[in-house]
């Protein structure tokens, strides 16, 4: 073996006695960085330094809010602020129409009229006797005091003066039954009667309505007698859907129906430009109350445990359960009385798997 090939041999065999005492090192540190790429990969027990039995939620912080306190889904009926059948006080043959069908009118507007000519000529006979009957009181008065005529005598001429009077007063009174005025603005409907029919009391010579404002008819569950009031405030829909109105409780019923055991209630709707028209159904939501600054959770965050409410807030990286007093409830939401404080974060996912100190991880936060 020559020189060259010994030294060589030499190197290899020092490369291997180097390599044998750094193995355990290199070792230790290739595992190391292996653990610690299999961490930070999707899907491992662990995120950063977290618990690899950790489990992973959704919080919201606790907020102040304004919680309503509603009913929907409330059928009612729109119907007119005011509605007469317009009829004649009395009996007669018609000589005028006045009104055009389906327009407005005004309170006290002339409509119709019957003939009311024998009682103008009755009123005409009345009052051309006044003169003559106020002649004789007063010539009646000048011989009184001077004791010419009784007392008696004065009296009676003056009492035939005022019967004249009331005579004439119920001949007008009569004739003001001829003529059909309007009770109140509203719009008059379809004419029933044509000039020169005759009629009578029970004689409807058309419809006046009045739609600015409407109403609204609807009826609640006896269990909301105590809630609803005047004043209460209701936004409602037509069937389409395309518009939300506003009114407002002004009347509810003393008693509740037997048949149904619901309470009646009625609001009013302004309806300004009476673009609304009574006999529609509408879908109204009621909203007994309003409570602003509130605390309030999502209805799947509260769990019913043992007779009693719970829920979970996160507290130093742990799920910690928490006793709950409840108030008001609505479709998505509970009112918080107390357990739960501003501030808090509450999670709101993962519920039922939660249990008191569980390590968790808030994935996303509200």
């Amino acid at each position: 073996m020559n020189k060259i090939t010994r030294i060589i041999l030499f190197v290899i065999i020092a490369l291997f006695i180097a390599g044998m005492a750094f193995y355990p090192t290199i070792k230790q540190k290739v595992k190391k960085e292996e653990t610690s790429q299999a961490a930070s990969r999707p899907g491992s027990g662990r995120v950063g330094n977290r618990d690899a039995r950790s489990l992973n939620v959704n919080a919201k912080i606790i907020r102040p809010e304004s919680l309503i306190d509603s009913q929907s889904n409330v059928t009612g009926t729109l119907i007119p602020d005011e509605q007469v059948d317009l009829t004649f006080e009395t009996s007669g043959k018609i000589v005028s129409i006045f009104f055009k069908e389906g327009s407005n009118v005004g309170k006290g507007q002339l409509l119709a009229k019957v003939n009311d000519k024998p009682l103008l000529a009755e009123l005409q006979k009345l009052e051309a006797q006044v003169p003559l009957a106020e002649d004789r009181v007063f010539r009646q008065k000048a011989l009184l005091e001077k004791d010419a005529v009784s007392k008696e005598a004065y009296e009676q001429v003056t009492t035939e003066l005022e019967k004249l009077h009331a005579d004439i007063a119920l001949s007008k009174a009569k004739i003001a039954q001829t003529e059909l005025r309007a009770p109140f603005d509203g719009i008059i409907g379809l004419r029933q009667v044509s000039e020169g029919a005759y009629a009578s009391p029970a004689t409807v010579v058309a419809s006046l309505t009045k739609i600015i404002p409407l109403k609204i008819d609807f009826t609640v569950p006896e269990r909301y007698m105590n809630m609803i009031r005047p004043g209460i405030p209701i936004e409602f829909q037509m069937d389409d859907k395309k518009e939300t109105y506003k009114a407002s409780v002004y009347a509810v019923d003393s008693r509740i129906g037997q048949d149904i055991l619901q309470i009646r209630a009625r609001a009013i709707y302004p309806n300004t430009n009476g673009k609304l028209k009574p006999g529609r159904s509408v879908t109204a939501t009621i909203i007994y109350n309003e409570i602003k600054n509130a605390i309030v959770v999502p209805n799947e965050a509260v769990i019913a445990e043992m007779g009693r409410d719970i829920a979970y807030v996160y507290s130093s990286g742990k799920a910690k359960a928490v006793e709950l007093t409840k108030g008001i409830r609505t479709e998505s939401n509970v009112q918080i009385l107390s357990g739960i404080n501003l501030g808090d974060t509450l999670i709101v996912s993962g519920i039922l798997q939660l249990r008191d100190g569980l390590p968790v991880s808030i994935d996303n936060i509200n």
